[in-house]
C-alpha cells in the first residue's frame, strides 16, 4: 500500500495570498539585518543565561543616569531590547510555521518517492510483457536500494538479491549491510 503521510491542496487563490501576507511581512520588517557568516562568528551573543545580566545591568544604569556617559549609548539599547522583546513572539511564530512547511513538503516528498519506488518496482515485474522493458531501463537504477540507499530502505528490501551490488555498481558506496546490523523485524 502506497504511503499517504499527507494530502494537501493549495489552490492558486491560496498561494496567491500567502505570498501576498509574505509580502506585507517583508515590508513590515524591512529594518531586519540579514548578518553574514564571519559576523556571526565575531559579535558578542546574548545567551539565555546572560539575558538576565543584561536586563538588570540595564534597569540599574537607568535608576543611575548621573554615572552612564552619553556615548554608551544607553537609550539605544533600551530601544533595542524593546525590540527584541516584540520581535522574539514574530520569530516564534515563523519558527513553527517554517518548521510545519518543511516538515510538509518532506512528508508530500516522501509520499512521492514512496509511489514512485513502487511504480517503478511494478514497471519491472509487470511491465516486461507490456513493452516498458526500455520505460523502466531509462527511469534509472536496478533497485530502489540505488536511490535511497539500503539504510533508508526496510531490512528485507535492503537484503534483496542485487541491492547491495546495484547500489555499489552506480553509486561507489558500500554494498548493503548484513542482516546481523539490523535490530528490528522484518516488515
Amino acid at each position: 500500500m502506497t504511503q499517504n503521510l499527507l494530502s494537501l491542496t493549495l489552490s492558486d487563490e491560496d498561494v496567491a495570498a500567502v505570498n501576498a501576507a509574505l509580502s506585507d511581512l517583508e515590508s513590515r520588517l524591512s529594518g531586519l539585518l540579514a548578518l553574514d557568516n564571519a559576523t556571526r562568528r565575531q559579535i558578542t551573543k546574548m545567551g539565555d543565561k546572560s539575558e538576565a545580566f543584561v536586563r538588570q545591568t540595564l534597569n540599574v544604569l537607568e535608576q543611575n543616569p548621573d554615572i552612564v556617559p552619553p556615548a554608551l549609548g544607553l537609550p539605544e539599547a533600551q530601544a533595542d531590547l524593546v525590540a527584541m522583546d516584540r520581535l522574539r513572539p514574530v520569530l516564534s511564530r515563523l519558527h513553527r510555521l517554517t518548521e510545519r512547511v518543511a516538515d510538509s513538503e518532506m512528508a508530500l516528498g516522501s509520499d512521492l518517492m514512496n509511489t514512485a519506488l513502487e511504480g517503478y518496482g511494478l514497471l519491472k515485474v509487470s511491465g516486461r510483457n507490456r513493452g516498458l522493458e526500455g520505460a523502466a531501463e531509462a527511469l534509472g537504477p536496478a533497485s530502489p536500494a540505488a536511490i535511497v540507499g539500503p539504510a533508508l530502505l526496510r531490512p528485507s528490501e535492503a537484503l534483496a538479491p542485487g541491492a547491495g551490488r546495484a547500489r555499489s555498481q552506480y553509486c561507489n558506496a558500500p554494498k548493503a549491510p548484513s542482516a546481523g546490523l539490523f535490530s528490528g523485524p522484518a516488515a
